[in-house]
């Protein structure tokens, strides 16, 4: 219990729960762990949404196909992070997404209905966890905002600037967590074309990059 709890207490979601309430409450939520080897299926495209996952260890990829099975969403979730939060609390009963383990992985599961209502006992630790999901799930819509800002933009050039917008939190020099055919999945672009963009502005110095690291010149 004290290994799960060194892996996830960084996740809002268990924002100033202490570890002596964690156990208690993870039997209140009714929460089990669940091991995947790297490119398991954790939830498929259709599946019923039973659970929100905190991830222990290992990292999990959450994509969208078209019917050709061109991907046209993608998000990769490290450690600690926590996927069908969203799901389980806007009551959607199929998931819309594919989520797989990228690497093998450790999940922590939260029943999905004990998650978004107190328990009988109406227990602090519990209230903490609402207050907490609340305000996750709020900070995401906030994310998914920014993504349609993103894909609102007309050239890819746009694109890109907007997007850097987002991971540079004002430094000129930062990392993102893609590499180029992942960032053109989620700008919605050809590789090709926002490579030879990226190109383009290099040579023309407003940037400098190296796989995953820029520098806004």
């Amino acid at each position: 219990m004290q290994n799960i709890f060194e892996a996830v207490k960084n996740n809002p979601l268990f924002l100033e729960i202490t570890y002596d309430e964690f156990a208690p409450l993870l039997t209140c939520l009714s929460a089990r762990t669940s091991y995947y080897k790297k490119n398991e299926i954790i939830i498929s495209e259709g599946d019923r949404v039973t659970f929100a996952g905190v991830i222990i260890s290992g990292c999990v990829k959450i994509i969208k196909e078209d019917e050709r099975g061109n991907v046209s969403m993608f998000t990769e979730l490290p450690e600690a992070e926590i996927f069908g939060d969203i799901l389980v609390c806007a009551g959607i009963t199929h998931s819309p997404v594919m989520i797989f383990a990228a690497e093998n992985t450790e999940i922590l599961k939260i029943n999905g209905q004990k998650i978004i209502s107190l328990c009988d006992n109406a227990c602090p630790s519990h209230k903490k966890l609402l207050n907490n999901i609340l305000k996750l799930v709020a900070k995401k819509n906030f994310a998914l905002n920014r993504k349609i800002e993103v894909l609102s933009k007309r050239t890819t050039r746009e694109k890109i600037l907007c997007f850097f917008d987002l991971y540079s939190n004002g430094t000129k020099k930062f990392a993102i967590p893609f590499n180029r055919e992942e960032m053109a999945q989620y700008l919605c672009v050809d590789r090709s074309a926002m490579s030879n963009e990226l190109c383009k502005m290099r040579d023309e110095g407003m940037l400098k990059f190296k796989k995953n690291k820029f520098e806004i010149l």
